[in-house]
């Protein structure tokens, strides 16, 4: 038997983590002396080694949960969706590659996302999927539906635009599915129930600060958060996206302070380390 110490010693892993592994049913010590101590044995150990090694594919601690607790689990379909993760990664890592290649020879980048004709295709997409109201509100706007469409292109094709569209192709994986989530669009009623859900999610976390982000309370929420978050946005898989929200309510001052006016002070902060925790 080995103490949490000699464990934490033997892998590198430290004594903190594996408290926290105990406390959420990932890995429990073989006992517990009558001293508290924790003590693993050598199978405890071994299946560190296998935990260590899903860790090593940045799979979420609750999937490896799933795959060591469920010996008839298809692995393979979250291993699947775990690399799929890991390409969009990739991809992304590529880019910046490339971009930096390109200012260090000194070139003009080029910001181009989605070109002249996919433009036209969102847009055309964008006035399919609108009623008759919403689409006589942009008329109004711009005096008519082809100056509303000249108006959007040339909006769309500014560089900071651009850049908002590769960073909407990381949360949607491809330029397909950015453009998929413009044609199904939510309708205004359905956008505002979901919208209204998510307000009613964020408040009951802010409700809970000062109570630990890794509680199953606080996770449950911020589960909940992610499921309405793939209705609203129309998104497989928001963990990208919810990240960027995590990051800007932690960052963002003007944000935060926009949040905290609605939810309270210190909520913005604790709103954004509850999704960061759930999803790390």
């Amino acid at each position: 038997m080995r103490t949490v110490k000699e464990v934490s010693e033997l892998t590198g892993i430290s004594v903190r983590t594996l408290h926290y592994y105990d406390e959420i049913g990932l890995l429990k010590p073989t006992e517990v002396n009558d001293a508290g101590y924790r003590l693993y044995d050598d199978k405890a150990i071994s299946r560190l080694s296998q935990i260590l090694v899903f860790k090593e594919l940045d799979l979420p601690l609750a999937d490896i949960k799933l795959i060591m607790d469920n010996p008839n689990l298809d692995s393979s379909c979250v291993l699947a969706k775990q690399r799929k993760m890991l390409c969009l990664k990739k991809q992304r890592i590529e880019r910046i590659i490339a971009g930096i290649d390109e200012m260090m020879k000194g070139d003009n980048m080029d910001f181009t996302v989605f070109d002249e004709t996919e433009l036209q295709i969102m847009f055309d997409d964008m006035f399919e999927n609108m009623n008759e109201s919403q689409k006589q509100i942009f008329i109004d706007t711009y005096g008519s539906v082809e100056e509303w469409e000249k108006q959007f292109k040339e909006s769309a094709s500014d560089e900071k635009t651009q850049k908002n569209f590769a960073k909407m192709i990381e949360w949607y994986g491809t330029k397909d599915g950015v453009k998929e989530s413009i044609k199904t669009t939510p309708k205004p009623e359905v956008f505002m129930s979901y919208q209204k859900r998510m307000d009613e999610i964020q408040k009951k976390i802010a409700d809970k600060k000062g109570v630990d982000v890794n509680s199953f309370e606080i996770r449950q929420l911020v589960g909940e958060y992610d499921f309405v978050a793939k209705q609203l946005y129309q998104i497989k898989e928001p963990k990208a996206l919810l990240l960027d929200i995590a990051r800007g309510y932690q960052e963002n001052e003007e944000l935060a302070a926009g949040i905290d006016s609605i939810y309270g002070s210190g909520s913005a902060k604790y709103i954004g380390e509850a999704i960061e925790a759930f999803y790390k």
